[in-house]
């Protein structure tokens, strides 16, 4: 079966018109809590109730939230052509599959705020809405519980097939990402190095912005929906 002919990079900025905060932009969640504290190993050794309790109100977040219009517009694209457009998102939320992105279609390469991961037996489960310090196992029945998110310092999931895609895909798109977290910034490296077209569709020019062919500013909302139609009649 041929890789997907397109892949999406989503970050924060697809997420920020559901009332899901980006993190770098000023205002931005590591300018209110500095990211050493809540996510890293050594934050979360260090003061475990505390990492817990940013995660907990950020799941708590995720679940008031709801897709937007460029959120829906990539489900619809991948609905048109099943099998040909693949999104890597560096979001933990969980908005791109209630809008409808079909699972098998979608990596989520800095894990999910919905999942929670066993320190000692990498066990992986649903995390309960509240997380405890002490979270017991369900396979080893330890008390190592944490998020199942990827924090600094930690190697970013699905990094081998992500690297294949990119470089089979026809065409790469950064959708709201700031062009500042490695190796996520470097995608359109690959990709443009490979062969494919490159897009990027933000809010503001990124760090990364003069490494694409093609630029889209402006709302996620407005901008995606408006490609994603460009795409599909031509």
């Amino acid at each position: 079966m041929r890789a997907p002919a397109i892949v999406i990079l989503t970050g924060a900025g697809i997420s920020a018109e559901s009332g899901l905060g980006t993190f770098r932009d000023a205002g931005g969640l590591w300018t209110r809590v500095p990211l050493d504290e809540v996510a890293t190993p050594e934050a979360y050794a260090t003061d475990p109730e505390f990492v817990l309790e940013f995660y907990n109100d950020r799941r708590q977040g995720c679940v008031e939230a709801v897709p937007n219009p460029a959120h829906h517009a990539l489900a619809r694209l991948q609905q048109a052509r099943p099998g040909e457009v693949l999104i890597v998102t560096q979001n933990v939320d969980d908005l791109h599959e209630r809008a409808g992105s079909p699972p098998d279609a979608l990596i989520h390469m800095h894990g999910e705020l919905a999942g929670a991961l066993c320190g000692a037996c990498g066990h992986r489960w649903r995390a309960p809405e509240e997380m405890a310090v002490g979270e017991p196992c369900p396979a080893c029945q330890g008390p190592h519980g944490r998020p199942d998110v990827v924090w600094f310092g930690e190697i970013p999931y699905h990094m081998e097939r992500i690297m294949d895609l990119l470089a089979e895909a026809d065409l790469f798109a950064a959708i709201g990402t700031s062009g500042q977290v490695y190796p996520a910034a470097a995608f359109v490296q690959e990709a443009r190095a490979a062969g494919a077209h490159t897009v990027e569709l933000n809010l503001a020019t990124s760090d990364v912005s003069r490494d694409f062919d093609e630029q889209h500013l402006g709302p996620a909302s407005e901008v995606v929906p408006a490609w994603v139609e460009q795409l599909l009649s031509s």
